[in-house]
């Protein structure tokens, strides 16, 4: 072992383990540091208060003498909490969060000053919104843009600054994060979604998109991921070879989590529920020092907010434990990756879920609607669903055998298949009265109040069913959840909109009735959708096949799959629900595209620096030793030197052969990569990067694992898979 790894893996053997304090209850602490009801309540005028719930509840907006209060009570709330210093925090669209500290301190001259924190500041900002990507919305000459206040997402203390969550526009309007368009899809779900709720129950008013995701992560020693550059440059492992010992056993999958990463967990619990954040669940995941955590699901927004929010406060909490989080979607090649997966359902503000059936066939008929609806909605935007999950990091892990395909299919489980089946092979065309009571009690009224336990588990499957929400299984780990939540929710919402135009129209030119209404357009979706639901494996190679026949995209790499985003029909859907226009649309677009290319360029000159500035003179510096030890052997027994240094030689020839072909290869990938920089079309350029340089990784990689068997422990001088995987 190198000395370098050696005092790495010795400085976190000797480390004694962190230790936390007694915890108060959770419940007790729980959004301790969040500006909520209850702190608002206490803080707040009745006006003031009364004002903020109107805005957050129906989107009114807040006058100037109100502001004004709202950012006093604010203010006097956190600094009575220590903080200083407050911020706009938004998500841009670098897929991480961002943040302007501004001291509430001010002067006012002949010496005199004090904390001041007024409307305006609460309610806007001006960040500098050409140093963002914005795929050519602003000039960099054109820098004005707009952080905006968001109410519906509450203010918060992280450290000692107040966080007020915001939105992100440019100067002239358009939307340069994610919480934007993610705000807007999800008020055009909620119209749609309580007018078909309203067919079942008039008192519906709005319905709410809820979210509930699973992080998975890697903890990693930071002192033995010093030793490795292409972790801190890239998030993964661009070279190592596989440890004999690593997930075959399954034995670390929920097992007993070390000592260790439970300090970590413990301390990271406690900042979330400090922040409002009600993580639930941990446990270990399939490959070693790999992990999950699991919140109760909340509302979408405040959900995709806090799962940004929970993967800073994760990395300062590693920091603190002398852990280095990893949420690459794969970070050690031949070990599972990490998703996120995002469990989705409609609920009514009468308390309903409207994925969950009910006791009697009129609730089993509202269930099967937005269950039937929703599955159109993903057989009809199939390619979109999936260009909502593609980036270069997501790549390595779909279709993996440990991860969905990069196919979209939905799972709903053998009862609820029969059901549609059934519901299927009804008679077209009006139904008579006993046709709609033997529906009910046989089809419809068959569906069990609770389906948790009825629809088994398809970890195959990129849509699943699960009882009384879908999950979204295909979300990479490193992703930002608003990405895929927009297109959820646009897609379903237009598809509910469609769906009431057609059973008014039934209503209205046919004279039938809601009830037969709605099963003769449920029937036909029944129909239309079929080939987007599969049972089976979709790891296998007949799946693949027959995919194909069924007319479903396999589109597996990121440029492939995000052409679907500037499609006119994808440019459609979005503008006729009002979450993006064209501009909005082609440069996010553009944004991503340029993302990958970006990020295999990094990965190649990472690698190539690797290849060449650490394994090649590791290696020529153990041939160099071996050489003088054929030396030294031929001094001892002259001519006959060859019997006693045969294995030498041919380590020494083996040796060479590798640093040949490792040199020759990152040669070969870095005039790839020139030329591909040549190319102005970032397109073609993302095309050439994934078809042309990308796949020249592979060789590189191999020939230095290769060596890293070859060469003395003792030289090599980057930490070793079993080490990375096994130090606790």
């Amino acid at each position: 072992m190198s000395t370098l790894r050696f005092h790495a893996l010795k400085q976190s053997l000797d480390r004694p383990p962190t230790l936390v304090a007694k915890e108060a209850k959770q419940s007790e602490i729980f959004g301790a540091n969040v500006f909520g009801f209850k702190t608002m309540r206490q803080f707040l005028t009745k006006e003031a208060l009364n004002s903020l719930m109107l805005a957050i509840n129906k989107g009114d907006k807040i006058n100037r003498p109100i502001a004004d209060q709202i950012a006093s009570s604010m203010k006097d709330w956190a600094m009575a909490k220590g903080v200083t210093h407050y911020t706009h925090w938004f998500q841009p669209l670098t897929g991480a969060t961002a943040e302007k500290h501004d001291a509430f301190f001010e002067t006012l001259g002949n010496g005199e000053s004090l904390e001041r924190f007024e409307g305006n500041q609460l309610v806007q900002q001006e960040p500098d919104a050409s140093s963002f990507p914005n795929g050519g919305i602003r000039n960099t000459f054109e820098a004005r843009g707009y952080t905006a206040w968001d109410p519906t997402s509450p203010a918060f203390i992280f450290g000692t600054t107040l966080c007020i969550p915001t939105v992100f526009v440019a100067y002239t309007g358009e939307a340069l994060d994610y919480k934007t368009p993610l705000l807007r899809a999800l008020n055009a779900v909620d119209h749609a979604a309580t007018d078909v709720a309203r067919y079942f129950d008039k008192t519906v008013k709005k319905v709410t998109a809820s979210l509930g995701w699973e992080q998975e992560y890697f903890l990693i020693d930071k002192a033995l991921v010093a030793s490795r550059p292409d972790i801190e440059m890239t998030g993964r492992t661009l070279l190592g070879h596989s440890s004999a010992k690593d997930q075959q056993l399954d034995d670390h999958y929920f097992g007993t989590i070390p000592a260790r990463a439970l300090n970590f967990m413990r301390d990271l619990e406690t900042e979330s529920m400090l922040l409002g954040i009600p993580v639930k669940t941990r446990h270990n995941e399939v490959a070693p020092n790999q992990f999950e955590l699991a919140p109760i699901y909340e509302e979408a927004n405040l959900a995709v907010d806090h799962n940004s929010l929970v993967m800073d406060v994760m990395q300062k909490v590693a920091d603190r434990h002398h852990f280095k989080v990893l949420f690459h979607e794969k970070p050690f090649a031949g070990v599972n990756g990490s998703g996120k997966h995002n469990n989705w359902s409609l609920s009514t503000d009468t308390g309903i879920n409207l994925l969950a059936p009910g006791k009697t066939p009129m609730s089993n008929l509202q269930f099967l609607t937005f269950f039937v609806n929703t599955i159109k909605a993903v057989h009809d935007n199939e390619e979109l669903l999936r260009a909502s999950i593609a980036s270069a990091t997501n790549d390595h892990r779909l279709g993996a055998n440990e991860a969905p395909p990069a196919i979209m299919s939905v799972f709903i489980g053998a009862q609820l298949s029969k059901v549609l089946h059934e519901l299927e092979g009804v008679t077209k065309g009006k139904l008579s009265p006993e046709e709609k009571t033997d529906l009910k009690l046989n089809v419809v009224g068959k569906i069990p109040e609770i389906l948790l336990d009825n629809t088994d588990r398809n970890r195959t499957s990129s849509f699943a069913f699960t009882g009384n929400k879908f999950e979204f299984r295909a979300v990479g780990s490193t992703a930002n959840c608003a990405n895929p939540m927009t297109v959820l929710n646009s897609i379903v919402a237009r598809q509910l909109i469609d769906f009431k135009s057609e059973a008014d129209a039934l209503i209205a030119t046919k004279g039938l009735k809601k009830d037969e209404a709605i099963f003769n357009v449920l029937r036909e979706y029944i129909k239309t959708s079929r080939n987007i639901l599969f049972e089976g494996n979709g790891y296998g190679d007949d799946w693949q096949a027959e995919a194909e026949k069924r007319g479903l995209s396999n589109n597996k790499n990121t440029p492939e799959a995000l052409k679907i985003k500037i499609d006119p029909k994808t440019i459609a859907l979005y503008e006729g629900l009002n979450v993006m226009n064209k501009v909005e649309i082609e440069a996010r677009y553009e944004i991503e595209i340029e993302e990958y290319v970006h990020i295999i360029q990094i990965e190649g000159r990472t690698l190539g620096d690797i290849a060449r500035n650490h394994v090649i003179p590791t290696a020529v510096k153990y041939q160099n030793i071996l050489i003088d030890n054929v030396k030294g052997l031929k001094d001892i027994f002259g001519k006959d030197f060859k019997k006693y240094a045969s294995e030498q030689l041919v380590l020494i020839a083996d040796i060479s052969q590798r640093i040949e072909a490792i040199n020759s290869g990152v040669t070969t990938m870095t005039n790839a990569r020139k030329k591909a920089n040549t190319v102005k079309d970032t397109t073609k350029k993302a095309a050439i990067y994934c078809n042309q340089v990308k796949p020249l990784f592979d060789d590189i990689r191999y020939h230095c694992d290769k060596l890293e068997l070859l060469i003395d422990d003792e030289l090599w001088p980057l930490a070793k898979y079993r080490e990375l995987l096994f130090t606790k």
